[in-house]
């Protein structure tokens, strides 16, 4: 089972999104890890431009955060993810990838429990050496450099990963609260000058984690994933391996939980639907006024390239589907030779089973 991710074609030339779409297809060609979404195949129909990926049917963090009992998780689960989430980001940085958009509503669950990050859209590469700077992101999550549009590589993720910690555990986002209606200037002052505030949920090593820290030791300064300064903050010097290594982490075996070996404390239920009801929304949300022409043709014919990624074409191997799927049903049309009387097949042109599946529009 896949799932299916449709972007309508003329809500995207409204909104002037072809950049971000195509970006995020090639980047998702490019990142092989099982704790980010896996892209296995892209084309379009008349009306939307389709990804295939991972299907991910246990809900995101925000609905599990906010909807099924108090607000928040014990302090067992939230590390689970932060170390699942940890080791998502490390297999970005490997590709040089800043992922910018860390927040619950982006982090989805499986059927097992574990977690993938989504929704790609705002990554981008940085080159070998090189630094950027753009303020992108979401209001509350962003960390003090993105919202000073100051020059940046990795450290935005790792502060991502601290307001995602504290949100699992205290159940609101360390500078906002849940619904809590403030200006994007009020907030963003807060993410710059305030100090978050912990409660009784947190551990030490859960806060240590997290927590903005401005003494140092006599030997080594006291970094954490909310310090705001980028060049101190917890992963600025030895990225993943330092962010591993701290005591929060310390009964998470991390060779186990990259080979998928461990168990995550919450299982969804197959039963459930882990989103809230919603009414079919695409009767009053016609997009007006955008047309569709020949200029468009271009960014269509780059995003709608196929590209199978490599571990979906090898699990389609090893399970023999490659095969059976490519596979020409009998002909029953065939030809009889009367001199030799044997019959031979006609030929006919053979189309693979990925051609006739999404030339119908049909999708997984």
């Amino acid at each position: 089972m896949y799932a299916c991710k449709k972007l309508e074609k003329k809500r995207i030339k409204r909104r002037k999104g072809e950049a971000m779409a195509l970006n995020e297809k090639r980047i998702l060609e490019k990142v092989h890890s099982r704790f980010v979404v896996g892209l296995c195949y892209t084309y379009e129909t008349r009306d939307f431009l389709c990804l295939v990926l991972t299907i991910m049917n246990g809900g995101d963090l925000k609905f599990h955060i906010h909807n099924l009992g108090n607000p928040g998780f014990d302090e067992e689960r939230a590390i689970f993810y932060a170390a699942e989430l940890c080791c998502g980001l490390e297999d970005l940085q490997r590709e040089r990838i800043v992922y910018r958009d860390l927040k619950p509503e982006n982090i989805l669950l499986d059927d097992r429990g574990h977690i993938r990050i989504s929704d790609l859209g705002l990554a981008t590469e940085i080159p070998e050496g090189e630094t950027i700077r753009g303020r992108v992101g979401t209001v509350g999550y962003m960390a003090p450099e993105v919202i000073n549009n100051e020059h940046y590589t990795f450290s935005p993720d790792w502060w991502g990963l601290g307001c995602l910690m504290y949100e699992m555990i205290e159940g609101h986002s360390p500078f906002r609260k849940f619904k809590e209606k403030v200006k994007r200037e009020e907030v963003d002052r807060r993410v710059r000058k305030d100090t978050e505030q912990y409660s009784e949920k947190f551990s030490e090593d859960a806060k240590s984690f997290c927590k903005m820290e401005t003494k140092l030791t006599p030997f080594l300064p006291l970094v954490q994933l909310l310090t705001k300064n980028p060049k101190q903050r917890l992963g600025s010097k030895a990225g993943a391996v330092e962010v591993k290594a701290h005591p929060v982490f310390k009964d998470i075996n991390f060779k186990r939980l990259e080979a998928n070996m461990l168990e995550p404390p919450f299982c969804p239920d197959p039963q459930a639907i882990y989103c809230k009801d919603v009414v079919d929304i695409e009767q009053f949300s016609t997009v007006r006024g955008v047309y569709l022409d020949t200029a468009d043709d271009t960014f269509y014919s780059q995003f709608a390239t196929g590209c199978v990624s490599i571990p979906w074409q090898n699990e389609m191997i090893e399970s023999g589907c490659f095969k059976d799927i490519n596979d020409v049903e009998p002909e029953e049309n065939m030809v009889l030779n009367v001199e030799e009387k044997t019959r031979y097949p006609v030929s006919k042109t053979k189309r693979s089973f990925f051609y006739r599946l999404f030339r119908r529009g049909l999708s997984y």
